[in-house]
């Protein structure tokens, strides 16, 4: 009989707070609330919502197929619940954050989205991507409109400029009213890339009207837009800021227009400011409401500077002058000095003034980490600025800043003073968990990191305690749970007690690293390994301890080395076999030697790897050693014999972690799990060397892994700091089918590239492209498409057939129909091929529609003219229509039978419009003679709609970039 295995799924991932993929975003909590506010962030896969004051989660939003990390994040601005997330792979997903579900998904772009950014009306989106393409989304239609090509690298800033039209002055100085024009604008995009290019995009017309190089040493790395369009600023390299001031007058004036002069220039570059750190800006983030810009870098450090007003700008040019002035009069030194009289009086020029009169340094924020991300807070009406920080190693800072208050003769060099008020850090590791340990009820977890050792609740995923110590390596729970053993890089052994929170004793065990460590199977003692080429034996005693300044005595557990074993290279790991008569030793030479643990005499030596041995394991019936190395193979031996049972190919890159099952319930005990630099955890069959199942989760190297003592569980952590716990369920797996399932994925993933279509020649230099990336779920619906138009044109000819034939006999009997349609209730061809068309995603239904065979197309036009005579789904008929009319232009024109086709369906189509349109219009005047009745009675609206916006106009108003101009 073929055996079947059950199949391991992952359950749950914490100890991320926020991962450095990408960017953070702060959104102010809805309804009346306390809080300071929320913080949306990415956590690999996965997008986190923090509550910043009290360091909860609120809510994690997972999608079961996006596996890759998010790499950028933005919040609509008209509807806040929604957010735009793009991922690693290209693809973006449109989530509610009231339900954490998803509501539209958009795949366009070939790699990782770099950048998002939603218009001020939040009805389209664009994103800038590594593959130096720049889509613009529309989010009503759900589809992509168009793609922008112009940037060599990839997009590092994507803004929309939306300037509003200006009433125009008549001569008597009286304005006009602007009215709502029919053909509005598109509104323009700004982008800049690594290239060092910084593009003008004039949406209307789908192209870049103007180009500048945005850095003069080499990349551009972030754009900021001033919140009135008035101005923007690039950053690159060395500290390099740049301030370009955009013409929105001269923008508005061009709305629509095609017969612009070629010498309009709407960036002016107005100089250059430079940071105090050098090295690679990351972004540029402009406070909504104040005078206020924070940039930073990769360092520990967010500069903020300051906008000033008109007012001290001229204050300062003049002191400035002042002091020329004075040099000159000491140069002269009783010289003419008539000119300088004059010159106090003369009119102070902004429009000469340099970029550094506006801009000055305000503040550096010294961040705990390295700066990933920042936004501004933006809270109630406080006077003080709040920054959120995202850091790169896992932690969330929330600063506070004051600001500079006008009135206030403070001097120049008063530094303000900002404070760090909140931070989410608990909840996660500063560096990458280097070890995991279950307790014997396999209910607390404990990791071990550089600097700090946290238990967590599994049951609940929350932190319990966190405890500081050193470059951990290794850690283990010592029997009763209560206390943890942790070995360092610095050679200590440290105990823990979990209850008190207290470090009980630190022993300097070894001169070297502590490799690894374990507890003997009675629990009595335990064994270390470390690179001084030594494995030490340790037994736990129970010591009278005075306390201080009393002559009280308090029990201590304390650690006290028993026997030493000395090798001749470094001890990489160290294993007991459950029978306690063995104990195996891997050393650096790459072998492994396995001793009696009573005399410590050599029983067997192990070699066969050709690179050191990582980890190993030994069964449970202390039967087999399995070993891992760093040359990609585990090898199996027979503990009897020492001979090599099986070499295997294991992983693409060194394997970090074995581990078998501890018993052998169901008869797995002789499986285990392997785990490697390459990020995937693989199940084995120990017996039949047999790869079972391939876990994927992890996106850096898995450093730790845990079996649980029930066997059912696996816990794993890494580099990407997160830690996921994978549980057994009730499914069967059955290994060829798990075989031809890895090889349908392979023959997916080269099949989606290989039918990607190469731009045309022609099309290959063009700024604009159509939007749109084949993936199986678009092969699929088309195939769906193809079958649905077949079966269709076969139903639709047996029924002329039937027709005709009832002409000459009257009584000829119906034909049988094809079971498909006699099984979903004998409905018509066409609800069958509607059906089919609504099932499928607006935004997958172009690359759907692209598969189909021209050959198909006049069946599917078939079906548009019928579907227009019965008025059925008019809109998505319309989309479909003009989409084939568009990609098969030139064969539907060439083609005569397809000219009456389109006859048919232009006079059908019109119809149904006409009487669409004639019913809207008679239900839009029903809707305002209703509105007349209901305010002829004065029954007055409870809320005032326009109470929101005044108060948003009473907020702090905003100078940013209008003087610098």
């Amino acid at each position: 009989m073929v055996k079947s295995y059950l199949k391991f799924e992952h359950q749950k991932s914490f100890g991320v707070v926020a991962s450095s993929t990408s960017n953070i975003v702060w959104t102010s909590r809805q309804g009346p609330s306390t809080g300071a506010g929320q913080a949306v962030v990415a956590a690999n896969e996965e997008v986190l919502c923090w509550d910043i004051k009290k360091g909860e989660l609120l809510s994690r939003w997972r999608d079961e197929k996006a596996t890759l990390p998010v790499t950028s994040i933005a919040q609509s601005q008209v509807d806040k619940d929604v957010f735009a997330v793009g991922y690693e792979d290209g693809s973006i997903r449109l989530w509610d954050s009231k339900i954490a579900t998803v509501i539209v998904n958009f795949n366009g772009h070939k790699s990782a989205i770099t950048q998002l950014a939603f218009d001020k009306s939040g009805v389209r989106l664009a994103s800038g991507s590594k593959d130096t393409d720049i889509i613009i989304w529309d989010l009503v239609a759900e589809v992509g409109q168009y793609k922008l090509r112009g940037h060599k690298d990839q997009v590092t800033g994507l803004r929309f400029v939306e300037p509003e039209s200006k009433p125009e002055e008549v001569e008597d100085g009286a304005q006009v009213m602007v009215l709502d024009e029919e053909d509005s604008s598109e509104g323009y995009l700004l982008s800049t890339g690594k290239d060092s290019l910084i593009k003008l995009w004039d949406l209307s017309s789908r192209h870049c009207i103007e180009t500048h190089i945005a850095q003069n040493n080499g990349e551009c790395w972030a754009l900021g837009l001033s919140p009135d369009y008035n101005g923007c600023i690039t950053a690159g390299n060395d500290g390099e800021l740049k301030v370009w001031y955009i013409d929105t007058d001269g923008l508005a004036a061009m709305k629509g227009r095609v017969d612009a002069p070629q010498s309009n220039k709407f960036l002016l570059d107005r100089g250059t400011l430079f940071r105090q750190s050098k090295d690679k800006a990351s972004e540029v983030v402009f406070h909504p409401r104040r005078d206020y810009f924070a940039v930073h870098g990769t360092e520990k450090s967010v500069e903020i500077w300051r906008i000033r007003s008109e007012a001290e700008v001229k204050k300062g040019i003049a002191r400035k002058r002042r002091r020329r002035r004075e040099r000159e009069k000491e140069k002269e030194k009783g010289g003419d000095g008539a000119d300088a009289a004059d010159a106090p009086d003369a009119a102070v020029d902004l429009a000469n003034a340099e970029v550094g009169d506006f801009f000055v340094q305000y503040v550096i924020v010294r961040t705990g980490g390295k700066a990933r991300s920042v936004d501004w807070a933006i809270g109630g009406g406080q006077k003080d600025i709040q920054l959120v920080v995202g850091t790169t190693n896992n932690q969330l800072e929330y600063y506070t800043i004051p600001t500079k208050e006008h009135g206030s003769k403070s001097k120049k060099d008063d530094v303000p003073d900002y404070t760090r008020s909140l931070a989410v850090e608990l909840p996660g590791h500063r560096t990458d968990v280097r070890s995991v340990s279950l307790s014997s009820d396999d209910k607390m977890l404990a990791t071990a990191a550089n600097g700090s050792l946290k238990i967590w609740n599994i049951k609940t995923q929350t932190c319990i305690r966190t405890f500081e110590c050193g470059y951990a390596l290794c850690c283990a729970f010592l029997p009763g749970d209560k206390v943890v053993v942790v070995g360092t890089k610095g050679g200590e052994l440290e105990l823990f007690d979990v209850a008190s929170a207290s470090l009980l004793d630190s022993v300097s065990a070894h001169e070297g690293a502590v490799w690894s460590l374990q507890v003997h199977p009675d629990g009595k003692s335990m064994v270390s390994g470390s690179a001084d080429k030594t494995a030490k034996f340790w037994t736990f005693r129970i010591v009278q301890e005075e306390i201080l300044g009393t002559t009280r005595t308090t029990p201590r557990l304390k650690l006290a080395q028993s026997r030493i074993l000395k090798v001749a290279d470094d001890v990489l790991s160290v294993r007991f076999s459950p029978d306690a008569k063995l104990l195996a030793v891997a050393l650096l030479d790459s072998t492994v030697k396995v001793f009696f643990t009573d005399s410590l005499k050599l029983y067997l030596n192990l070699y066969g790897h050709k690179l050191p041995v990582l980890s190993m394991d030994i069964s449970y019936d202390s039967k087999l050693i399995v070993t891992s190395s760093a040359d990609k193979n585990i090898r199996i031996w027979g503990l009897d014999f020492g001979d090599c049972h099986k070499a295997l190919f294991g992983h693409q890159d060194s394997i970090l972690q074995v581990a078998f099952v501890p018993h052998n319930s169901d008869g797995n005990g002789h499986h285990f799990f392997s785990s490697g630099k390459d990020r995937v955890i693989k199940y084995w069959d120990g017996d039949k060397f047999e790869q079972i199942q391939k876990l994927h989760g992890h996106h850096g190297e898995i450093w730790a892994m845990a079996v649980s003592h029930s066997g059912t569980m696996l816990v794993s952590a890494g580099h990407d700091k997160s830690i996921r716990v994978w549980q057994e369920t009730d499914e069967q797996i059955f290994l060829e089918e798990e075989r031809e399932k890895e090889l349908e994925e392979l023959y997916e993933k080269t099949l989606t590239t290989s039918l990607e279509r190469d731009p045309d020649a022609a099309d290959e230099d063009g700024e604009v492209a159509a939007a749109g990336k084949q993936t199986v779920e678009t092969l699929m619906a088309g195939e769906r498409i193809a079958e649905a138009l077949e079966l269709g044109m076969a139903d639709i000819n047996l029924a002329r057939e039937w027709e005709q034939a009832k002409l000459t006999n009257p009584h000829a009997p119906a034909p049988a129909r094809n079971p498909i349609f006699v099984a979903l209730g004998n409905i018509s061809a066409e609800t069958h091929v509607m059906s089919v068309l609504q099932r499928i995603k607006a935004s997958a239904l172009q690359d759907a529609l692209l598969v189909l065979p021209f050959a198909t197309v006049p069946m599917l036009f078939t079906f548009l003219d019928r579907f227009a005579a019965r008025s059925m789904n008019i809109p998505l008929t319309c989309r479909i229509l003009f989409f084939m009319l568009k990609t098969h232009h030139q064969q539907i024109v060439a083609s005569r039978t397809m000219r009456t086709m389109l006859d048919g369906i232009r006079a059908n189509l019109r119809a149904a419009l006409k009487k669409q349109k004639d019913e809207m219009g008679y239900n839009v005047a029903a809707l305002k003679v209703m509105g007349m009745q209901i305010q002829a009675r004065s029954v007055k609206d409870y809320v005032d709609d326009t109470w929101d916006e005044e108060a948003e106009t009473r907020a702090v108003r905003k100078r940013a970039f209008v003087h610098v101009s």
